[in-house]
């Protein structure tokens, strides 16, 4: 692969890009929401005349403004405005747009609110017990697609079952029990979330940052009822995402209030909204693991259950238990198992795919377990993992079979390069090992070469910061045998390229690059036609390379690919378009109920985290000194993005590790929704981050044998650092994050029982 400067990089260093924020058309009125402010509770009375009434307020839309449509992918249970009774605290109430922002803020203002207060559902496990109060009463007339398993307060069930657990555990020297609870966290992109409508007849243009501006488009349809030919979505400059801005959100209000308006409107959120209000964070969780295994090491059996915070709206969530449960479950080879996992409907805001969902929180579970199993047969963790962990042709918990894998090699490498360093009492290492899926789903391109050799690639795919839009142009130059640079990308517009998944589920380049290959393929045939012609030679010794179509062996006989595209454009011109073809779908035997299709893993990504940490005892102050990485990902295409994806993983990971929660007071709101009160790790405290990459062609994935990657350096993190502060304090730790003060408390408790 060539080496070049990101196309979209000038733009973003030097301040000239524009994001959503930065856009102002003509007429532009600005948008508020008028949110319920408390998390459970029935409307008695919502009067919005005397904001309507508001000198500079054109518009005031409410519940009965807009058609009465429950949305939602799986589980439609949801309104674009409450409608009767709210469910959490950032629910929309109503959306005004003014003249100015200041207006439209002091309307919200003016709103006359009454909401006769519930009771909070606040805990999951509380939520699943016979008195609770359900937070979806009418549940059970929610229409549903899939497989989907529902009950009461649990909005998805789902298990894997495989083999004679009850055997396995009897057959077993030593049992070990765990359980550990995690706290939400949030994506917390540095750009808070914007969007601007604007009709022009009975077409709506929206500008929005999303990942998955395909997906806007169809939220937009379903909750106005629009066809498709009518709503176009485009994507500016995003200023980072990681899951939060997955799925549909605000575009419908935002619409609705345009059309209400004639004018454009705009909206944009503050730090306290992004935290609020979105239906995408990272869930809460418990987890209570019981493994069996042999004096030797051997695992026999394992049992678990996960109970997975919802909140109030189920989102994209509803596959999270299936996920969830093959985390804890873990690469690893296990006999019998029977994993139970459940999302549980609560006060709170709504869960979703925020990156590596279920991942981090179920790793750390299941990794402290693991260094709990080690310890409970006195053996080495390292030897312990290396002893059990899944293997090139062995069987995964759900049954699956495995092509060529590399975790074994990963955990060799990750834990050979931390060595065996002089460490000071107040320092510890920890080790943990993770895996995550790559998700194939349908991606097209087009592309066609200019009378100048230069390719223009049209593609569906959308740019969230990580670089791997940029990648598509050294595929497509790679194929075709001329310099990136002469590669221009469109994309980010649904009105011009093919659907896409989005930047969602590390499937950028694993989709999209598979389609723009294709494209590209189909132009490079042709060339080779074009210039067979011209050098009368077959068209299979034809090789592209340098700007240049030449024979083989025969360098000396070649013509400029520009030539041959300057011919062509007299003629047949070279255009193309592809789909990515869809890859073989793993096959497992193990049980599943609720199957939503997350037991079978294409191409399953794995990886290995070594950590050296340092506590200060007195504070529960922990600092990560040094991490050191390893990652099978398939054929790496772009080293540079890769390893800054594995970076950046590594510091979200530390941040979940050690200070990212979401707190909730006894009414279901949260007490930190602003950047002073909720920790997120900065540069100076970012530590030496080592990373190597066990490359494995894997032909049934991504392009040239890739698999995804941008979720997975996200899983292991927090559980390497919880197994080197076990080791500090004395024993595992058992929330998440780990805070000073729970570390401290932690250290403390343990030594009292000593």
């Amino acid at each position: 692969m060539q080496t070049f400067v990101r196309a979209d990089g000038p733009d973003k260093v030097t301040g000239s890009g524009r994001y959503v924020a930065d856009l102002s058309l003509t007429g532009m009125l600005h948008a508020k929401f008028l949110y319920a402010g408390l998390a459970h509770g029935r409307i008695q009375n919502l009067n919005v005349e005397p904001a309507r009434n508001l000198p500079g307020v054109l518009s005031v839309l409410t519940a009965a403004d807009v058609p009465d449509i429950r949305y939602s992918p799986v589980i439609p249970d949801r309104t674009l405005f409450a409608k009767d009774v709210v469910r959490f605290e950032g629910e929309i109430l109503a959306a005004v747009a003014a003249t100015t922002p200041a207006i439209a803020a002091a309307a919200i203002e003016l709103i006359e609110v009454d909401i006769d207060p519930l009771p909070v559902v606040n805990d999951i496990e509380a939520a699943l017990k016979g008195d609770c109060l359900l937070v979806h009463p009418d549940w059970e007339g929610y229409d549903v697609s899939g497989d989907t398993v529902r009950d009461g307060n649990v909005a998805s069930f789902s298990s894997i079952e495989k083999g004679d657990v009850e055997a396995g555990m009897r057959q077993a020297d030593v049992t070990v029990t765990s359980r550990y609870v995690a706290d939400a966290s949030h994506a917390a992109p540095i750009e808070p979330r914007g969007i601007v409508a604007q009709w022009e007849g009975e077409k709506v243009t929206i500008w929005t940052s999303s990942q998955v501006p395909y997906d806007a488009r169809a939220g937009v349809c379903e909750t106005l009822g629009l066809p498709s030919n009518r709503v176009r979505i485009i994507v500016p400059h995003l200023g980072g995402g990681f899951g939060g801005k997955c799925g549909f959100h605000f575009e419908a209000h935002i619409a609705a209030l345009a059309k209400a308006t004639k004018r454009p409107v705009k909206l944009v959120f503050s730090r306290e909204e992004e935290f609020l209000a979105p239906d995408r964070r990272r869930e809460g969780m418990v987890v209570e693991i019981t493994t069996g295994l042999t004096n030797d090491g051997d695992i026999l059996a394992r049992q678990a259950w996960v109970g997975i915070d919802n909140g109030a709206y189920v989102a994209d969530a509803a596959f999270f238990p299936q996920l969830a449960a093959m985390h804890v479950g873990g690469p690893y080879k296990v006999p019998a198992i029977k994993i139970d996992a459940q999302l549980i409907y609560t006060n709170h805001q709504p869960s979703g795919s925020v990156r590596a969902p279920t991942a981090p929180q179920a790793c750390w579970a299941l990794e402290s377990h693991t260094d709990e199993l080690a310890a409970a047969v006195d053996m080495d963790p390292i030897n312990f993992r290396l002893r059990n962990v899944v293997r090139t042709g062995d069987e995964g918990i759900a049954g699956q079979i495995y092509e060529e894998i590399g975790l074994d090699r990963c955990l060799q490498l990750a834990t050979d390069s931390i060595g065996s360093p002089t460490l000071a009492d107040d320092e510890a290492i920890g080790v943990a090992v993770g895996w995550w899926p790559s998700f194939a789903a349908p991606a097209g391109a087009y592309a066609k070469m200019q009378d100048d050799g230069s390719v223009q690639i049209i593609t569906g795919a959308q740019e969230c910061g990580t670089g791997a839009v940029m990648t598509l142009r050294d595929i497509a130059a790679d194929e075709l045998g001329i310099d990136v640079t002469d590669i221009q990308l469109v994309y980010q517009d649904t009105a011009a390229a093919p659907t896409g998944p989005g930047a969602t589920g590390s499937q950028t380049l694993l989709n999209h690059g598979r389609a723009v290959e294709s494209a590209s393929r189909q132009i490079a045939d042709q060339l080779r036609e074009l210039a067979a012609d011209e050098l009368e030679a077959a068209a299979s010794d034809i090789v592209l390379g340098d700007g240049k179509a030449f024979v083989t062996g025969s360098p000396a006989m070649s013509v400029p690919i520009a030539d041959l595209a300057a011919t062509a454009a007299g003629g047949d011109l070279l255009l193309s378009s592809a789909s990515a073809p869809m890859p073989d779908w793993p096959t497992v035997s193990a049980q599943c109920v609720g199957d939503q299709e997350m037991a079978a893993w294409l191409a399953p990504q794995f990886s290995c985290h070594a950590v050296r940490v340092r506590l200060d005892a007195d504070t529960g102050v922990a600092r990560v000194v040094e991490v050191h990485t390893a990652h099978d990902s398939g054929t790496i295409l772009n080293p540079v993005g890769a390893l800054g994806q594995v970076e950046g993983g590594v510091m979200m990971g530390i941040g979940q590790a050690l200070s990212e929660g979401t707190y909730y007071d006894e009414n279901g709101r949260q007490t930190n929704p602003a950047l002073l009160e909720y920790k997120l790790q900065t540069m100076a405290d970012a530590p030496p981050i080592t990373t190597q990459f066990v490359e494995i062609n894997t032909p049934n994935a991504g392009p040239r044998g890739s698999k995804g990657l941008a979720e997975a350096p996200n899983v292991a993190t927090a559980a390497a650092i919880s197994n080197a502060l076990a080791k500090l304090v004395g024993g595992p730790l058992r929330q998440l994050p780990m805070t000073p003060e729970r570390v401290w408390e932690a250290a403390t408790e343990i030594r009292g029982r000593r």
